[in-house]
C-alpha cells in the first residue's frame, strides 16, 4: 500500500503544477480579452460608417465600378478565413474553420471555384494536412493585430478582385471570422466584403423601378470609390481580426477556467484516495503490531 500512497502523492503534485499553469494562462487571457474588446468597440463605428459612406457613394451614383459592381456569372470567389495562431482555446479555431468549409461547400455548390486565404498557424496546418490548396497566408499577429496587418492583408485581395478571372482574378471576396458578442458568446460569422451591398432598401427600390438620388463627385465618383473602397476593405479585415482576437482570448479563458476547475476536482478526488490508502497502511501496520504481541503472548504461555 505504501508504493500506492507514493503514486497518489506524485499524481497531486502533478495536476497542482498543471493547475497553477492553468489558473496562470487564464489570468493572463482575462486580462488581453479587456484590451481586445475596447479595441472592437474603438474600431466598430469606425468600419460601420466608412460602409455607410462607400454604400452612399455607390447609390449616388451611376459609375459601374468593379468593386460595387455584380457580376453577371459569378465563377471565382475569394474566403478569407481567420483563424489563431495557438492552440488551448477550445473549440474556437474549429469552429470558424467549420463555417469556413460551409460556405466553400456553398459557394462550389453554385458552380464557383474558390480561392482560400488563411490568417493564423492553426487554419494553415488544417489546410496543409489535408493537401488542400492555399492561395496566401498570413500568421504571427493574430493574439494582437494592427492596421498594418490587416492593410497587408487587403492588399492582395484588392489586387485579385481587380483582375479579370481569366487572370487568376475573382468575383466575390468574403470572409469568415469570430464575432465577439460577450465574454461568454463567440460566433462565427460568413460575410461578403465585395461586391459591396447596397442594401435592402436599393434593392427594394431597383425593383419598383424608383430613380435613386444622384450626386456629384470631384473630381469623379470612380476616384471617390478608387480612394474609399481599399479602405473599406481595410477597415473591415482589421475589424475582423480584432473580433477574431478578442473572441479567442474569450475561448482562451473560458477553457483554461474549465481545465483549472477539473484540476481542483482531480486534486479533491486523488486526496480522498491517498487519505484512504494511508488509512489502510496504519490499519495495516497496527494489524501486524497486534498480531505481533499476540504470538508473543502465545508462545510465553507455551513455555511456561
Amino acid at each position: 500500500m505504501g508504493a500506492q500512497l507514493r503514486v497518489y502523492k506524485r499524481r497531486i503534485k502533478s495536476v497542482s503544477a498543471t493547475k497553477k499553469i492553468t489558473k496562470a494562462m487564464e489570468m493572463i487571457a482575462a486580462s488581453r480579452v479587456v484590451k481586445a474588446q475596447r479595441q472592437v468597440a474603438a474600431s466598430t463605428p469606425y468600419a460601420k460608417e466608412l460602409t455607410r459612406a462607400v454604400g452612399a457613394v455607390a447609390k449616388g451614383s451611376t459609375t459601374q465600378h468593379a468593386l460595387t459592381t455584380e457580376a453577371e456569372h459569378p465563377t471565382r470567389a475569394a474566403v478569407l478565413l481567420v483563424t489563431s495562431d495557438r492552440g488551448l482555446a477550445g473549440g474556437y479555431s474549429s469552429n470558424v474553420i467549420k463555417a469556413a468549409e460551409q460556405l466553400t461547400e456553398r459557394l462550389t455548390g453554385e458552380g464557383k471555384e474558390v480561392d482560400t486565404y488563411i490568417v493564423g498557424r492553426k487554419g494553415v496546418a488544417y489546410y496543409s494536412f489535408r493537401e488542400r490548396k492555399v492561395t496566401e497566408s498570413w500568421s504571427g499577429f493574430t493574439d494582437n493585430p494592427t492596421y498594418a496587418d490587416a492593410k497587408k492583408i487587403a492588399g492582395p485581395l484588392i489586387e485579385a478582385v481587380l483582375k479579370e478571372t481569366a487572370e487568376g482574378g475573382v468575383d466575390e471576396l468574403h470572409i469568415v471570422f469570430t464575432e465577439f458578442v460577450s465574454m461568454l458568446t463567440q460566433t462565427p460569422v460568413q460575410d461578403r466584403l465585395l461586391p459591396l451591398s447596397l442594401g435592402e432598401k436599393a434593392e427594394e427600390q431597383e425593383r419598383k423601378g424608383e430613380i435613386l438620388p444622384l450626386f456629384e463627385f470631384e473630381p469623379s465618383a470612380e476616384d471617390v470609390l478608387d480612394a474609399l473602397l481599399p479602405r473599406y476593405v481595410e477597415a473591415r479585415i482589421y475589424n475582423a481580426l480584432l473580433q477574431a482576437a478578442a473572441s479567442k482570448h474569450a475561448a482562451t479563458r473560458r477553457a483554461m477556467k474549465s481545465a483549472t476547475d477539473n484540476a481542483e476536482e482531480l486534486i479533491k478526488s486523488l486526496t480522498r484516495l491517498a487519505n484512504a490508502a494511508r488509512q489502510a497502511d496504519i490499519t495495516q501496520e497496527i494489524s501486524e503490531i497486534v498480531g505481533g504481541a499476540s504470538a508473543l503472548a502465545d508462545a510465553s504461555a507455551g513455555s511456561d
